[in-house]
């Protein structure tokens, strides 16, 4: 099990006096099997986080660990690998491939592995039963709804089987019901030990969470454990 150790994280874009600091001095652990939300404003630093998290975005200092491996510190190959390896994502606007069909979409991340055709033939229908899209497997993206899309770039994030899911405002695009269904897809992934890391403005999504960590210029201002709060009532 995959758990994250962050110290004292640091992001800073620009020079001299136009420096901004988008994430500034966070300093946290997130358990495996978590779901922790992250929500704050825009430009709060939420989703500098999230990519820093993600191996996509190195930190100006501080250090972070996952699983005791210093993501940071380890050459470019190896943190493909990692990435790979640990961690899903999900992004808001989707990135579906339009000329790619919906199984060949989730089979992306499976292109540099070692696994043969059929085996990831096998992974992708397999990710597809999770979201309840295998009967839509050979259609285009332009061919299915929104929240449709949603579940392809679930599906895309879960098809190696991560430690750690990460996503970024996926219901951001959707309706209050699409939006109810693909939270109740990543708490059935948390419910399966599953970590899930979710930057969202929604509230009531956020309150699906385990824990919801407030950001607000750079720096965390309150990171509360919805199952204390619920404990000790």
């Amino acid at each position: 099990m995959s758990y994250i150790q962050a110290y004292n994280l640091k992001k800073e874009y620009g020079t001299d006096d136009a420096v901004v600091h988008a994430v500034n001095g966070m300093s946290f652990t997130i358990e495996p099997g978590e779901f922790v939300s992250i929500m704050g404003e825009s430009g709060s630093g939420k989703s500098t986080l999230l990519s820093m998290l993600g191996a996509m975005n190195r930190p100006t200092s501080g250090e972070l660990l996952i699983d005791d491996i210093d993501i940071y510190n380890i050459d470019g190959e190896r943190q493909a690998d990692f990435r790979r390896e640990f961690l899903g994502f999900i992004f808001q606007s989707f990135h579906l491939m339009p000329y790619l069909t919906v199984i060949e979409n989730v089979m992306l991340p499976l292109v540099i592995t070692g696994f043969d055709k059929k085996e990831k033939i096998e992974m992708a229908h397999t990710a597809l039963g999770h979201v309840g899209l295998l009967k839509k497997a050979d259609r285009l993206p332009n061919q299915i709804s929104g929240g449709e899309m949603e579940r392809v770039a679930i599906a895309r994030a879960i098809v190696n089987e991560p430690p750690i899911l990460l996503a970024d405002e996926p219901t951001g695009n959707l309706d209050t019901e699409t939006s109810a269904e693909i939270m109740d897809l990543l708490l059935k992934f948390n419910s399966e030990g599953m970590t899930v890391i979710m930057v969202t403005h929604n509230p009531q999504c956020a309150e699906c969470a385990h824990r919801i960590m407030r950001i607000s210029d750079g720096v965390i201002i309150s990171d509360n454990s919805m199952l204390k709060i619920i404990g000790s009532i």
